[in-house]
């Protein structure tokens, strides 16, 4: 998925050069929250999903990562509220990324993990990116990146757990779906950020 390298995005670019608006990043962490509000479950579902062994043990390890205090939802919240973020009803992009999750998780678990890993595998770089970024160019203290800095740190552990859950699984599965989910995750992901970005078109 070369073409679905999410640092590349304008949206991201724009972040590590510190042309993003104050708005912008309320409103990215207004949106963000759903995600990361929804991916307990979805790592607790998948976990009861998988048969005992290495990749039922590798998902629980990422759950516990994200789930042990303190919370990576409460470091979040930590970030959202830096920039005054509200409660504030899902956007359609964002609706339809929670959607694509839900999707590969009904396929199975290859095509769960698969898509679990097609985000994770990229998700060290752009948590440190966006953690230099912050505090380069926005002024944000560091509890308010403790966030980003967590996941720049684990992140790369669990994309590795995940790709080792997904090679460890006795189950036949479809390599075609399993790609394919892979890509459905990675889509839902760019189209998330093509929206920050037509949000910002569309002000002016």
């Amino acid at each position: 998925m070369a073409d679905r390298q999410l640092l590349s995005h304008p949206f991201y670019q724009r972040w590590e050069a510190g042309d993003l608006s104050r708005e912008e990043l309320r409103s990215y962490a207004e949106q963000y929250r759903y995600f990361e509000t929804m991916l307990p479950a979805f790592l607790e579902s998948l976990t009861e999903q998988l048969p005992e062994g290495t990749s039922r043990d590798a998902v629980r390890d990422n759950l516990r990562d994200e789930t042990a205090p303190p919370s990576h939802l409460e470091l979040f919240e930590m970030f959202a509220t830096f920039y005054g973020a509200r409660a504030v009803t899902i956007s359609p992009a964002m609706a339809e990324l929670l959607t694509a999750y839900e999707v590969v998780l009904e396929r199975g678990c290859a095509s769960a993990l698969a898509g679990l890993w097609a985000y994770e595998s990229q998700g060290a770089a752009i948590a440190k990116s966006k953690s230099e970024g912050l505090r380069v160019h926005y002024g944000v203290e560091n509890d308010a990146a403790t966030f980003w800095d967590a996941h720049w740190l684990v992140e790369g552990d669990h994309a590795a757990w995940t790709l080792d859950a997904l090679r460890a699984l006795d189950a036949e599965h479809d390599d075609e779906e399993v790609a394919q989910s892979a890509r459905l995750i990675g889509d839902a992901w760019w189209s998330f950020l093509d929206e920050r970005e037509l949000a910002v078109a569309s002000a002016h």
